[in-house]
């Protein structure tokens, strides 16, 4: 992997020459960000190249590339750089891998949870929902929320025997089976982020500029709820205090959000199923990542199985859930 991630580090020379955001030198070493089977990240100086996963559609990863490099999302997603010089490409192939560049931006500080910016992630999701997909490049590739359900169960299957596999695969088996990833989701022409947590925004130019959304391998059109699905679960959970739910849930109103009806209304019946979903979703990853691990589950681990264990008792929801 040292090699590979050398190789992936180079690729950020061209790119900081093409870019059209900033010119950042080359430092002597890189560093590796990250290194999962869904995506090798190095940063190079001032530019940040990610080799994603080797099955990805590499057309429609093309595609959501392009749209975060369109002109309607600036401001609300991080623009690419180009990674091949001097033709401009967004996306090239590093040993039969899509590989992209960006500008490297200052991402949420983990140890600082207060400071969470919750209300900029509620506006850029706002911001983002009301583009109209007419405007995007296209042919718009549906967002893969519901997809990584189904990996996420898979995952947890290929992990092993787990003694709370079943509570997970009783609350997964009440969801419509397009949340589940099995059935084509609702048509919707809302171009959603597909996979939004805090990991999911920096600053750029970092340190002190505006918080923008990065990551479009889930990009696309889908049901606008599912953005919002990840802090709801937390919150149905007891992960997310309700005070920062509130806060959240009132920026993405006040900024025009659609997913979760006006302002003073009931959200849940907009973002039940997809709460539920992520809640899935979450707790099949942690019994996967345990068992692999040979460790016991963590207090918000634990706290999403037992939000399983509620959804488990409700009867089967075959086709609440809508698109907007």
């Amino acid at each position: 992997m040292d090699r590979f991630a050398a190789e992936l580090a180079a690729l950020a020379v061209p790119a900081a020459a093409a870019g059209p955001r900033e010119r950042p030198g080359v430092p002597r070493q890189h560093i590796l960000l990250a290194d999962r089977p869904d995506g090798t990240v190095v940063r190079n100086g001032g530019v940040v190249v990610k080799a994603h996963a080797r099955d990805s559609d590499h057309a429609a990863l093309s595609v959501r590339i392009r749209i975060a490099a369109a002109g309607p999302l600036d401001g609300i997603l991080l623009a690419p750089l180009a990674v091949t010089a001097p033709e401009g490409a967004l996306t090239t192939l590093l040993r039969g891998r899509p590989v992209s560049a960006w500008p490297h931006g200052q991402p949420v500080d983990p140890e600082r949870p207060e400071a969470a910016p919750w209300e900029d992630a509620a506006r850029l999701l706002a911001r983002l929902h009301r583009v109209p997909a007419a405007v995007l490049p296209g042919p718009v590739p549906p967002m893969r929320g519901p997809a990584k359900v189904a990996r996420a169960l898979s995952r947890m299957a290929a992990a092993g025997p787990h003694p709370q596999a079943a509570v997970v695969l009783a609350a997964a088996a009440r969801l419509p089976a397009w949340a589940r990833g099995e059935a084509p989701a609702p048509q919707s022409a809302v171009l959603c982020h597909g996979d939004l947590h805090l990991g999911q925004l920096v600053r750029h130019p970092a340190p002190d500029g505006p918080w923008l959304l990065i990551d479009v391998d889930d990009l696309g059109l889908g049901s606008p709820a599912w953005d919002l699905a990840r802090p709801a679960a937390w919150y149905a959970g007891g992960v997310l205090g309700p005070e920062v739910w509130e806060r959240f849930l009132a920026a993405y109103r006040r900024a025009g959000g659609p997913a979760a009806g006006p302002e003073g209304a009931d959200p849940w019946p907009e973002l039940d199923v997809a709460a539920r979903a992520l809640t899935v979703q979450t707790a099949a990853l942690a019994l996967a990542k345990a068992h692999a691990e040979d460790r016991g589950l963590d207090d918000v681990e634990q706290l999403m199985v037992q939000s399983c264990a509620r959804i488990g008792t409700l009867p089967p929801d075959l086709d609440r859930g809508t698109a907007s």
